[in-house]
């Protein structure tokens, strides 16, 4: 595929922007792809100055495309720094109004939603950003409908990432919805990061650490994969753990920030989705196969977790 017909990224660099979240992205979309046989993006960076001072003067960045970038770009990822009382500069906001006025997608990772809300862009919107600024970004950005417990937000052309690590759950998802779960599973697993993880930024806001940490569900959560397919219950589940299903409950949601059942149905969803987006075209098959019973309830499942039918999504990411 020629480079010119790829979606384009492009990330806007600024004064004390993190470079973590800069790696996250360069790792995500900007990263040649010889494992699939073909690239997923155009990407590039730029910035409103020649040379920028990265978070705390770790380093300077040079040798970037300008600011101007922006205006040809997909896709947007806006600036994130820590000191988000600090103005960003005008020509910066500037930029990212153009964008979205045009339609371009825009993405903040961590404290990015305050460079999209300072932009305007955010006004009557969802977002969301870290749990540690999520009073002071309500108190600053009150026409904002910040989602504090949640990883990433997705609200069509504006998405929004909770924290650093963040920045990978959204970046993951955004290649997902772009190319489909099994590119997006095959980009995780060159990250050795979980193409999808549940819950939300709550399971992570500071608590006393206790005495006796339970056991890792790892071990259930791999015995269940590979039996997705049979009629597992949530019963089976706690029988396999050795556990009342109260007690799984409380250990879901401690570890995850899920329940059992939402997690088993998340699981068979992307099952049937990969099994889609392998060829398999019979809904009752897809449905069997994937543990959820009739293709009425593939379909109703489906469309509640990925806003797609069947038939819409092998349109856009079965085989070609």
């Amino acid at each position: 595929m020629a480079k010119e017909s790829l979606h384009r990224v492009v990330v806007v660099v600024d004064e004390n922007s993190n470079p973590f979240e800069l790696g996250c992205a360069t790792e995500i979309f900007g990263l040649r792809r010889p494992e699939l046989g073909r690239d997923l993006y155009d990407f590039r960076l730029c910035a409103a100055a020649p040379a920028t001072r990265m978070r705390d003067g770790f380093f300077t960045l040079t040798g970037v495309a300008p600011l101007e970038a922006v205006d040809e770009a997909d896709t947007v990822i806006v600036p994130n720094r820590p000191d988000t009382e600090t103005p960003r500069p005008p020509a910066v906001l500037a930029a990212i109004r153009r964008a979205h006025d045009r339609g371009a997608r825009l993405l903040g990772f961590c404290s990015g939603a305050f460079t999209l809300a300072e932009a305007g862009v955010l006004d009557g919107r969802r977002a969301t950003a870290h749990w540690q600024w999520a009073d002071a970004f309500r108190a600053r950005f009150p026409q904002v409908k910040l989602e504090s417990d949640v990883l990433y937000v997705d609200d069509g052309d504006i998405l929004t990432a909770a924290g650093s690590a963040a920045a990978l759950d959204l970046g993951l998802h955004v290649v997902r919805r772009d190319h489909g779960a099994e590119v997006a599973n095959a980009v995780s697993r060159r990250l050795v990061f979980a193409g999808h993880r549940d819950g939300g930024q709550r399971q992570f806001v500071e608590r006393p650490v206790p005495p006796i940490p339970d056991d890792s569900l790892a071990p259930l959560l791999a015995w269940a994969q590979e039996r997705l397919d049979r009629p597992l219950t949530v019963a089976d589940l706690a029988a396999r753990a050795a556990v009342s299903q109260a007690t799984l409950h409380r250990r879901f949601r401690a570890e995850l920030g899920t329940t059992p059942l939402a997690w088993l149905t998340g699981e068979r969803v992307a099952l049937a989705c990969r099994l889609i987006e392998r060829g398999e075209t019979r809904p009752d098959v897809v449905a069997r196969r994937a543990g959820l019973g009739t293709g009425t309830n593939l379909r109703t499942l489906m469309r509640r977790e990925t806003g797609l039918t069947p038939t819409e999504y092998r349109r856009r990411f079965g085989p070609r």
